[in-house]
């Protein structure tokens, strides 16, 4: 008897025509499609497919281990697109990213449900091992949370929920430290990675800084320490409810309550071995000489590193309490814009100017959700300018986090860095251009707060080496004045934030 003809569509409209089980092993045994683009579609359908073919529990099981098999190689190959694009994240990109998160819980629930009622200890396909089932599963959802970090979306509802009781089982049978054949590391490895990134705050990271984080937990999350919940008291320990669809919760936010079912962990190994390679870094070794990834050696990695280790250093309390509001307010981004703005004001030309409602407030930030008009390009780390009301003067402010769940919605977290900005221009030799001319913003120091100025210059165009500075400034009369930097108050991807005071042995 013969499968049935049968047609499987893709959404974005690629159709698979099967008659059963054979033409799912005819196409794995093809070579894969050129563009990574193009396979993506082809794996989605082929994997539905399979759902509802005949065939032997042979040759299902063989089919979905080579679906498995030759998803991860496209997955690998179209990550890197997604984490060059600024938020909100495009359709076209989007559309890719949400395909990619719908093949990875299809692989998920897929492997995790074939197994049911198989006699494992007879089964001759080691790829119906139970420990490799557990460890794909595992991988898939882990995955997956990744692909969700990078585009600022939230997690899918029910991920982490499943990850953690999939983990859970794993540890039941005493599989999670097992590495299973073709696997180079462990469960409990894979799910410590994944929950430390969670941990990571990755709202607060770009689409860069979140691959490099994960390359980090890949290397380092055997360093994670299991405690008890009741334990997980000291700054950088965690709590986790296996039954609720959250990810770790830190005991600086939420001390975990009186339940047996609670797991614990602590970071402060981690911490340790962070700071250590901090100061190698700072030194000058570089970051492959000390088994960290290549990022690591860019100014951005090297403050993903800092803040990560201060984060999970301090308490963490919120110093001011958030206030709700509806309000409207006015944002432009960039170095460039927010310098033109500030010399010009809003008559400047060609300024991405874009209309957000406020959500909520506190004297150091704000939380905002964009209405209308361009926003550019914007990513976390981005300075940007906000107005509010009959305000003159445009506050300057650091995006710390960003969240996008469509194309049509964004919404960031804004720390205010100074009520005003003055416009600066730097001098500096260049070898290849003469003198070099760089767009600055001085920032005025904050009584109580902030007792240095800060100086806001794109990233990475001041040489670390270079601690004295002409600034030219141009309002109305002609200044120039000669500064030090005296440290380095934060790097991000997009700016670099340095105190700065008068020189008082001029160049």
């Amino acid at each position: 008897m013969t499968n049935p003809i049968f047609t499987a569509s893709d959404p974005s409209g690629t159709v698979v025509t099967h008659s059963g089980i054979l033409t799912i092993l005819q196409w794995l045994s093809e070579p894969s499609a050129l563009e990574a683009a193009d396979e993506l579609p082809l794996l989605r359908a082929n994997l539905k497919a399979l759902r509802d073919v005949g065939g032997s529990l042979q040759q299902r099981v063989r089919a979905l281990d080579g679906l498995y098999q030759r998803s991860f190689p496209v997955i690998d190959r179209l990550l890197p697109s997604l984490a060059e694009i600024g938020l909100p994240i495009p359709g076209k990109a989007r559309r890719t990213a949400r395909s990619l998160l719908d093949l990875l819980q299809m692989l998920a629930d897929d492997t995790l449900a074939m197994p049911e009622g198989i006699d494992r200890a007879n089964a001759i396909d080691p790829s119906l091992a139970l420990d490799l089932t557990l460890w794909r599963g595992i991988n898939a959802l882990a995955r997956q949370l990744m692909i969700s970090h990078l585009i600022a979306s939230p997690a899918r509802a029910g991920v982490w929920q499943q990850l953690h009781q999939t983990f859970a089982s794993a540890r039941m049978q005493r599989l999670h430290t097992v590495v299973p054949k073709g696997a180079s590391n462990t469960a409990q490895h894979i799910y410590n990675a994944a929950i430390l990134l969670g941990c990571a705050q990755p709202a607060s990271l770009t689409a860069r800084q979140v691959l490099f984080l994960a390359d980090y937990f890949e290397r380092f999350a055997d360093q994670l320490e299991p405690i008890s919940a009741a334990a997980a008291v000291a700054p950088g320990t965690f709590w986790i409810d296996r039954q609720r669809d959250v990810p770790a919760i830190s005991c600086a936010h939420k001390l975990a309550p009186q339940t047996t079912s609670l797991d614990g962990f602590s970071c402060a190994r981690l911490t340790r071995l962070l700071k250590t390679q901090i100061a190698e870094l700072e030194r000058g070794t570089p970051a492959q000489a000390i088994g960290l990834p290549e990022y690591a050696d860019t100014p951005a990695g090297l403050g993903v590193l800092r803040r990560l280790a201060s984060r999970w250093t301090d308490s963490g309390k919120r110093r001011f309490q958030r206030r709700r509001q509806n309000n409207r307010t006015v944002l432009s981004s960039g170095i460039d814009d927010l310098w033109r703005l500030c010399q010009k004001g809003e008559e400047a030309r060609d300024l991405d100017l874009s209309t957000w409602m406020i959500t909520n407030e506190s004297p150091d930030g704000y939380a905002v959700m964009h209405v209308a008009g361009r926003t550019g390009a914007l990513s976390v780390g981005d300075v940007v300018a906000v107005r509010t009301g009959s305000e003159q003067n445009w506050q300057v402010c650091l995006v710390r986090w960003a969240i996008s769940e469509n194309p049509e919605h964004l919404e960031l977290g804004l720390q205010i860095l100074g009520p005003k900005a003055v416009p600066a221009i730097i001098a500096q030799p260049s070898e290849k251009l003469g003198t070099e001319h760089l767009r600055a913003l001085i920032l005025p120091e904050i009584p109580l707060l902030r007792a240095n100025q800060l100086l806001v210059v794109a990233a990475g165009t001041l040489p670390a080496q270079r601690h004295k500075m002409v600034l030219v400034i141009e309002q109305g009369n002609l200044m120039v004045r000669e500064v030090k930097r005296t440290h380095i108050d934060e790097q991000t991807g997009t700016v670099d934030i340095l105190s700065i005071e008068a020189d008082d042995n001029p160049l």
